[in-house]
Formats: C-alpha cells, structure tokens, sequence
C-alpha cells in the first residue's frame, strides 16, 4: 500500500514539473513571438569580431560604407569613418553640438567654423560623409595607421583616445557592409507596418552607390552585381530594411527574410544580381 501511495506521488510530480515545463515553453515562445517585444537591432559579425546596432544606426552605418565603396576606397577608410562617426554622434545625425564645440553638427560633428561647410551642408548626411572622406585621404599612409591616429587626424579632437573603443564595431560592420564577409550584417525587425516603394530604395540605392543597374520586378528591386558589390549591396539593404520596409533580400543563393529572425539561410538565388523586395499594400512580402 505505502509502495502504491509513493508511486501515485511520483506521477503526480512528474507531471505537475511537465505542465510547469509546458508553461514555461509557452510563455517563452509567446514572448518570443509577440511583435511589441521583439527587441530591433542589427548585428555584424566577422572573424572574432561581433558588434551590435539599432535599425536607425545601422541605416548611416550602411551609407557611411556605401559611399567608400562608391570611391573606390579600401575597408579600412570605412572601418575609420564608422568608429569616427560612433564616438562623435552615436551614428546618428545630431544638430546640435557640445561645449567644447557648440557649433559641431552632424554624423562627424563637423564645425563649419573649422571649415567643413555650412550648417545645412554638414546636416547632409552625404554631403558630410564625402567631406570625411576627402580629409582622410589626404592623411599619407592612412591605411596602415591605427584608428585613432588616422581619426584624430582627420577631427582634431579633445579626446583622441576615445576612437579606439569603437575599432571592432569599425571593423566588424565595414567587413560586412563593403562585402568583404558575406552574410556578416543581420537585422532582427518586427513586421513593416507601411508599404514600401521600389522607386524609393533604388533611389536611396543609386545615392548611396552610384549608377547602379536596377530595375523593379514582382513587388521589389533587381540588381546586377556580382561578387562583393553584391554582397555589399545585399547587407545595405538588410541595413535599410526598417526604413525602407524590405521584407526579403536574396544573394548568391543566400537569402535573408525579415520574418524569420534567424540571419541568412540557403535559397535558390542566382549569382549575379541582387533582389531587395518590399512589403506590398495588401500586407503580403
């Protein structure tokens, strides 16, 4: 009778821990799943190297490298405008400067007292990239420099030490966004809540890079390109994928879907060109 009695307890356990197991299952997934608890951001992982931004960082992230790739610069000046632009604005287009340089504006917090241009040009963000630039390449042998020696000279800041800390996010999203790594840029949405326009994003498209060969086909954008400009572009897009509600980027039998959270997965994409497509008005991919 006592051995009846301790067996009916032992069920009864086991099965009490397997509804709580069963709970603990669900909520985890409901949790999971809930489009108002997704957490947005965007990662870039290369080599070692992992490093995380939100969705309306990563969108300047992904023009500050479109524009090296556009001049034909190496990774490294994209890795060095990235940290520059980490450390002075968070990435982010401030218009408002600090008390060491009240009149800083902009993705550099660039100075038209110093000479980078009026206010409303350092407000635009490609017209400041450009202008970054242009003072880097002047620096001889910049490409073999440190970081922060290559950044200090082109900023002149108070703080000239405070760049290095921004050196593997640098690297980590330059790698990614220029196509070095394939696959290293992911974005974790929740759902587009607007439609998107295939006339806007390859509008944004060519700004960023410059005569690129798109055309709009089935609900979103067709690019040639090959190798790591397609790769470049792909990630750009995926950067972009909040703004311009991109639902699904497909490269080099690679695809990314902004439904399923889970990175990049094997597709039947062809080599040779970049599809980039948008949520529909009727909510469809």
């Amino acid at each position: 009778m006592a051995r009846r009695r301790s067996l009916r307890r032992l069920v009864v356990l086991v099965l009490a821990l397997a509804l709580v197991a069963g709970g603990i299952y669900t909520a985890v997934y409901f949790v999971q799943r809930s489009e108002t608890l997704v957490s947005e951001r965007c990662t870039a992982t290369a080599g070692n190297r992992t490093a995380e931004l939100a969705p309306d960082q990563a969108v300047y992230a992904a023009l500050i490298t479109a524009v090296a790739v556009r001049r034909g610069l190496p990774p490294r000046a994209a890795s060095i405008a990235l940290a520059t632009a980490m450390q002075e604005s968070k990435l982010r287009n401030i218009g408002h400067g600090d008390q060491a340089g009240p009149d800083s504006r902009g993705l550099f917090q660039q100075r038209p007292s110093q000479g980078w241009g009026t206010e409303a040009q350092i407000m635009d963000p490609y017209y400041a990239v450009n202008a970054f630039y242009d003072a880097l390449v002047k620096i001889p042998g910049y490409e073999t420099l440190d970081i922060t020696d290559a950044a200090q000279q082109v900023q002149r800041s108070a703080h000239p030490q405070a760049y290095a800390q921004h050196e593997d996010l640098g690297r980590a999203f330059a790698s990614g966004l220029t196509g070095q790594t394939p696959e290293a840029v992911q974005c974790t949405l929740r759902s587009a809540t607007a439609a998107g326009n295939t006339a806007t994003v390859a509008s944004e498209l060519d700004l960023a890079y410059g005569g690129v060969d798109a055309e709009a086909a089935g609900g979103g954008l067709v690019v040639d390109a090959g190798g790591t400009e397609a790769w470049s572009i792909a990630q750009w897009a995926v950067a972009n994928a909040k703004e311009l509600a991109v639902t699904q980027v497909d490269v080099a039998g690679r695809t990314w879907q902004r439904s399923s959270g889970d990175g990049w997965r094997e597709s039947g994409a062809p080599d040779g060109q970049v599809r980039i497509t948008v949520r529909q008005d009727d909510g469809g991919s």
